[in-house]
């Protein structure tokens, strides 16, 4: 079941969310079993460990939030 929130959606706009609600649910169900997913890939922490991360210094708030600085 889809619940509109907020707003008020055209039956096009509808129509657009539900294809692709259903084109990713068709795709997470064509996966083989243990294949990793988009989510699982996204989720996980070796992706943020295995960046250096910034350094405490006097300007290192300002390299905080753009990746690879």
């Amino acid at each position: 079941m889809i619940k509109v929130v907020r707003g008020n959606p055209t039956p096009e706009e509808l129509a657009a969310a539900l294809a692709v609600v259903r084109a990713r649910a068709a795709a997470a169900q064509a996966m083989p079993p243990g294949a990793p997913g988009i989510r699982d890939s996204w989720s996980d922490p070796a992706r943020i460990a295995a960046r250096n991360l910034p350094r405490p210094g006097p300007a290192s708030w300002a390299r905080t939030y753009w990746p690879g600085a």
